[in-house]
């Protein structure tokens, strides 16, 4: 091995998270290394994008352009099969129709070109980029803080190297969370399996909703239907762990079995063929992804990204929590290099509220589950708050500690499962609204308090990278929190403190 170099912030993964957060810190002159165990482009799950990621973060970044002339499909919202109306529903980014054009829609990318584009502007930025690099284990200094890493590199030698700071944004699959303390707290609620494929020349939505992603509730679970490119189109199926028997065996007859029972999906399928060749060539299982960390930083050591927490992938918030949590990180270690703020309240502002942000998705989703009805299916009953067990909400007012919803509202599970209840009786009228309506906005549906709740960091993250300094300030989140600067790099005081 040879003589340990000294960086700034070691990142660990190269994805969204880890790409965003690598790129905001090099752009303050800091020495940022980024490994990658993989060689881009490489694999990742097609992913269906919200408009605060292209916008908001990835504005910040300086990468929106290279995104808007890649060609990925534009998805101006969502439509759903969902609920108590058996007619499929739809909704649009804009809050009405008469919002300007930038900020009304998100893109469905490849995750291979999307990724590989995230990874290479973070070069372009400074940062310095390692691919087929594993990390082995963290390396701790004589007091307990986690001062670097050790690696093998692309020729298979061991490396180590010491840093100030190392961000673990290497996925859920990731080894080096468990070094931060705590455990994975994997939620009941949302405890489910997918089987998904890619398929060439499915049906398309009409116009202007032809890139909408698109959810369809069938008997056992649930599609998600997401157009690629004109002819490509990400297919999976979401069942409840316990129903695990529909997709062992064969996963050709299984996914056949899975879209047989959905009449939707098959219209939209019958004139498809799935691919079998290359990187979207198998169908592929996973399972119990959504988790929460029960500490996402300790000295010299944070969690970003799906290392930290993943939520259920219905309404597309995986990219968006992602580099959202890599946003925060950025401004810790920025203002902790920069001396601006102590790493301990610096590090604590950014769990807050990512947190916070996750709690509120968390709400937002068990509602919408909830407000599907399916008397007869197992897996909708399981999606019942007034069927939910005490202990999955026990864990989650722990583990959100209160911040989800501003004050006090978190007080117990039983305050919760009321609250949700009320939010699944609003959900369902919004929807009821649109649909007898013929309404496509989001209007309908940002009249809950707890929709605009979850849906209010992002509309913020896009109106600051738009309009820069000129942007709302920033307020703190708790009593003697902290804000972000104008330019949305940095920690700072509140002025109001």
């Amino acid at each position: 091995m040879t003589d340990p170099t000294e960086v700034d912030v070691v990142v660990i993964g190269g994805g969204p998270a880890g790409s965003t957060l690598a790129t905001l810190v090099a752009m303050q002159g800091h020495r940022v290394l980024v490994l990658e165990k993989e060689r881009f482009p490489r694999y990742q799950i097609g992913e269906s994008l919200l408009p605060s990621t292209i916008h908001g973060v990835c504005r910040l970044t300086g990468v929106a352009d290279e995104l808007a002339a890649a060609g990925f499909p534009k998805k101006r919202g969502g439509t759903f099969r969902w609920g108590a109306t058996p007619e499929p529903w739809t909704f649009a980014f804009s809050h009405s129709r008469q919002m300007a054009e930038p900020v009304s829609f998100a893109y469905q990318v490849e995750r291979s070109k999307f990724d590989e584009i995230l990874l290479r502007n973070a070069g372009r930025n400074g940062a310095q980029v390692r691919e087929e690099c594993a990390v082995i284990d963290v390396v701790e200094d004589g007091e307990g803080r986690v001062a670097g890493v050790r690696y093998t590199d692309a020729e298979n030698r061991e490396q180590e190297v010491r840093a100030a700071f190392v961000v673990d944004a290497s996925g859920n699959k990731s080894r080096v969370h468990q070094r931060v303390g705590g455990k994975r707290w994997y939620s009941d609620f949302f405890r489910s399996i997918a089987l998904f494929g890619y398929f060439e020349g499915g049906k398309r939505m009409p116009a202007p909703n032809t890139g909408n992603i698109l959810c369809v509730a069938f008997t056992s679970g649930w599609f998600w239907y997401i157009p690629l490119s004109d002819t490509l189109t990400s297919v999976g199926a979401v069942v409840r762990r316990e129903m695990a028997a529909k997709i062992q065996g064969d996963p050709e007859q299984a996914m056949a079995a899975l879209i047989e029972e959905c009449p939707m999906i098959s219209e939209y399928l019958a004139p498809a063929t799935r691919v079998t060749t290359g990187q979207y060539g198998r169908l592929r299982v996973r399972k119990d992804y959504s988790y929460l960390q029960t500490k996402f930083w300790r000295p010299g050591l944070v969690l970003v990204g799906d290392a930290a927490c993943f939520i259920d992938p219905v309404f597309s918030s995986g990219v968006h929590l992602a580099t959202y949590s890599a946003l925060l990180a950025a401004r810790s270690i920025n203002s902790i290099l920069g001396g601006i703020v102590g790493e301990e309240q610096a590090l604590a502002e950014f769990e807050a509220r990512y947190r916070r942000e996750y709690g509120l998705f968390y709400e937002f989703l068990t509602s919408f589950y909830d407000m599907h009805r399916d008397d007869k299916s197992y897996f909708w009953q399981a999606k019942k708050v007034t069927g939910n067990s005490g202990p999955e909400l026990e864990a989650f007012v722990e583990l959100i500690g209160g911040v989800s919803s501003g004050e006090a509202a978190l007080l117990d599970a039983d305050t919760v499962a009321k609250r949700l209840r009320t939010n699944t009786e609003e959900l369902t009228a919004a929807v009821d609204a649109v649909v007898t309506g013929g309404d496509e906005t989001m209007e309908p549906l940002m009249k809950p308090g707890f929709v605009r709740d979850a849906l209010a960091e992002g509309m913020v993250l896009e109106m600051r990278a738009m309009l820069g300094d000129v942007g709302a300030p920033d307020r703190p989140r708790v009593a003697g929190g902290l804000v972000a600067s104008p330019d949305g790099m940095f920690w700072i005081p509140s002025p109001q403190e």
